[in-house]
């Protein structure tokens, strides 16, 4: 029986059920103390004065537009290529998503389009690093920026953590990220204003600055509990480590794919890829995936083209995202990757696509 290569792993073990159990034993699950812990921890990592802890990634993006004061009648620049909450958040506080088309080889948002894109209307561009290759932010149009940066804890760009780089930034805590709690996500900012909108849009609409005895506006319950966030603490506390983890398998996969006529991840110089997932681009993607799960190993496609779903069709063409959607094919990473199983995955690839 071939051992399958699992295509993602979450770091969790011995630490994490400690923390856990910790928690279960103050009895208090809910929001409290851990959740503060980890939003210290994250703060730290991504170079903000404040981060928020909520319940998943897309409720960390629903209530980051909220708080920009994002609603009917506004357009907000969002890249075509991109995981669908992306757009979501957008379109359900009743502003229109703009689809801006991405660089095919960077697959991150491009800037030229972007620019081209500009109304009126547009009140911010959603940027996402995607997979966790750190975006060209600099070169956007002069908007609000808010950082989709789900998969690009750790990353950075010129020195400067990603998370830090726009107004507000999001996080996810989902299994195939870095740090996970289950689910769950963060909003981080250096804006007080903005961080007291999110906690109070994540708590019913009680404000935080009023410790909570008045609640101005009705909004959401996105909180996330302290059984979760002790999942999460010690994953934060080694991010480091977990990064270098995957820069290794990374590292594997590059010496063992350079002979291939296949595009692997970079970053710009001077930038550090937060290698969420590791995404190459094939010829044939669809037949190569197939072939690789029929031998056992994990894969997966890159994310998806959002002009080719019913809920965001007829807004153009995005050939850069068409490129990338019909091309990108994420490969198995997570620290447990043996030598072996890389090998065995470089080898199935050598048999599926043409060399240089």
């Amino acid at each position: 029986m071939i051992r399958h290569v699992r295509l993602a792993w979450p770091e969790v073990g011995e630490e994490e059920l400690a923390e856990i159990a910790a928690v279960l034993e103050t009895g208090q699950l809910t929001m409290g103390p851990k959740v503060r812990e980890l939003e210290e921890l994250l703060a730290a990592a991504a170079g903000t004065t404040h981060a928020a802890a909520v319940s998943s990634g897309t409720a960390a993006l629903h209530v980051a537009v909220l708080a920009l004061g994002i609603g009917e009648g506004d357009e907000v620049l969002v890249p075509a290529y991109t995981f669908p909450a992306t757009a979501n958040v957008v379109a359900l506080v009743g502003a229109k998503p703009v689809l801006v088309d991405v660089d095919s080889v960077t697959m991150n948002i491009d800037p030229e389009d972007a620019a081209r894109r500009v109304t009126a209307r547009t009140k911010a561009v959603l940027a996402v690093h995607l997979f966790g290759r750190p975006a060209r932010l600099e070169e956007l149009p002069d908007l609000p920026v808010l950082e989709d940066a789900a998969g690009a804890l750790g990353a950075s760009r010129g020195g400067r953590p990603c998370g830090s780089l726009g107004l507000v930034a999001c996080f996810s805590f989902h299994p195939r990220k870095i740090v996970t709690t289950g689910e769950g996500g963060a909003v981080t900012t250096d804006d007080t204003l903005l961080d007291e909108r999110v906690r109070s849009l994540r708590h019913h609409g009680w404000s935080p600055s009023s410790a909570y005895e008045d609640m101005p506006a009705p909004a959401f319950n996105y909180r996330i509990s302290d059984v979760l966030c002790a999942l999460g603490i010690p994953q934060l506390r080694r991010l480091d480590e977990l990064l270098a983890e995957r820069e290794r398998v990374a590292a594997g996969y590059a010496e063992r794919l350079a002979h291939l006529e296949v595009v692997l991840p970079t970053a710009d110089l001077g930038d550090r890829h937060g290698l969420q997932a590791y995404v190459v681009q094939v010829d044939r993607r669809d037949e190569v995936m197939e072939s690789l799960r029929g031998q056992g190993i994990g894969c997966q496609i890159g994310t998806y083209a959002l002009h080719r779903l019913g809920a965001y069709r007829g807004q153009g063409s995005f050939p850069g995202a068409d490129a990338a959607y019909e091309r990108a094919l994420a490969l198995p990473l997570h620290g447990r990757l043996t030598d072996g199983e890389l090998d065995r995955v470089a080898e199935a690839l050598d048999k599926l696509v043409s060399h240089h």
